[in-house]
């Protein structure tokens, strides 16, 4: 682990920077600017890195104070650096403080993990995109339709495209015990459900329909499905504090506990932890920043050394690029995958949203970059993400500048903190 300080001026603050593979903790360093004998681009990008770094650590730590989040976790990924961190607090007495090993649910990133799962047996031939769900799952049919339909495929499931409602038949978001239903409920009630849309006419966000994706991996596989995610995604991404689960026995230790949306007196209420059960595949999984880091790592490490890993690089671009596009083109699906545009660059990636907690996703292939925010409150994971990957273009994407001809000038004398009141 390699601990960088940072200082401007009088004004000294600590980060830590997680090298992959990770090593030994390194002498402080001191940011400064380069001079005419020392402005080489590799000087110029790790000092420009750095500072991204330095900003995006205050910038967050204010953001968790301003907006009362009660923890947030971040990390970065650029190129082979990787920095993760925590703020706030994780526990209702306010005492356990937030680290970038934080573990929160992530809601539906889980569908990410899913789809590569899928993909996973994809290469094997063992399933087809194209497929009807059915073929894999017989029980899975819903009530008969008189629309005029296309049937229910595989890649429709994958792209929210397929028409299915957006839950299994049961409500199980309201507490507050959130009764989700058991795998085996989801499969006695999906014949008394009727498809939303005919199928490939539009949109519509489907936490059964991933669902319906994860058991299909389990029947194809003939391994239960959080067995096969562990084995042949968690584990050899090194993703240790990642369950296909909520680690309830981590609640309020290891694991932030939940809070609502501001209320009006600008205080937050408890939220009871749930347990997605049979919508595991779609909203059910625990992970930390640092796991997310792992998880985008891989994936830009694959794309760009196009060496096999856990899949075939052309099978993960195939994962990234656009499978169904809205007919407002507003809307833009991967498999399993989001798909859209931050300023001009394509992002994939993934957002969640559960009882006490939000999560986003963001990768940047062509960059290499990514990513990832967690919190335990019903504020804009995705909006604090975007917002710090704004700030972190800024500096990265800056340009150099010349020495002034009257010499170099020692910014640190500038630098710290100022004040902005009363505005």
């Amino acid at each position: 682990m390699n601990t960088y300080r940072k200082a401007f001026g009088a004004i000294a603050l600590s980060t830590t920077l997680l090298a992959s593979p990770i090593g030994a903790v390194s002498e402080p360093v001191a940011i400064e600017i380069p001079s005419a004998e020392d402005s080489s681009a590799e000087q110029q990008g790790r000092i420009a890195y750095e500072e991204a770094i330095a900003l995006a650590d205050i910038w967050l730590d204010q953001i968790q104070q301003f907006e009362r989040i009660p923890a947030i976790s971040a990390s970065i990924v650029v190129q082979d650096r990787t920095w993760a961190s925590g703020y706030g607090t994780i526990d209702r007495a306010g005492r356990i403080p937030a680290t970038a090993d934080t573990i929160y649910s992530i809601c539906s990133i889980s569908k990410l993990f899913t789809a590569v799962a899928f993909m996973q047996q994809w290469e094997m031939g063992k399933v087809r995109l194209d497929e009807p769900v059915t073929t894999y799952l017989p029980w899975a049919t819903l009530a008969e339709d008189e629309r005029e339909s296309v049937p229910i495929t595989m890649r429709g499931l994958l792209t929210h495209s397929a028409g299915l409602p957006r839950e299994a038949v049961n409500p199980y978001w309201t507490g507050p015990n959130f009764p989700f239903p058991s795998s085996d409920e989801v499969r006695d009630g999906i014949s008394s459900q009727s498809p939303l849309y005919p199928a490939s006419r539009t949109f519509q966000y489907s936490n059964l329909g991933i669902t319906l994706v994860g058991e299909t991996v389990a029947e194809v596989s003939g391994t239960p499905y959080d067995e096969y995610i562990a084995t042949r995604i968690l584990q050899p991404l090194g993703m240790e504090n990642t369950q296909p689960f909520i680690q309830a026995d981590q609640f309020g230790k290891e694991m932030a506990v939940g809070w609502s949306a501001l209320n009006p007196d600008g205080t937050r209420s408890p939220v009871n932890l749930f347990d997605a059960r049979g919508i595991n595949p779609a909203a059910g999984f625990s992970s930390t920043v640092t796991d997310l880091a792992k998880f985008a790592s891989w994936q830009l490490r694959l794309l760009k050394s196009g060496e096999a890993n856990l899949l075939l690089a052309s099978t993960l671009r195939e994962m990234h690029r656009v499978h169904y596009l809205t007919p407002d083109r507003r809307t833009s699906w991967g498999l399993g995958f989001a798909n859209f545009q931050i300023n001009g660059r394509e992002v994939v990636g993934h957002g969640g949203s559960c009882p006490g907690y939000r999560s986003q996703l963001l990768i940047d292939p062509a960059n290499g970059a990514a990513i990832a925010v967690a919190m335990n409150a019903m504020e804009s994971a995705g909006g604090i993400a975007r917002r710090l990957g704004g700030l972190l273009a800024a500096r990265l994407g800056a340009n150099s500048f010349e020495q002034p001809k009257g010499g170099a000038v020692n910014l640190a004398e500038y630098a710290g903190f100022y004040d902005p009141a009363p505005w």
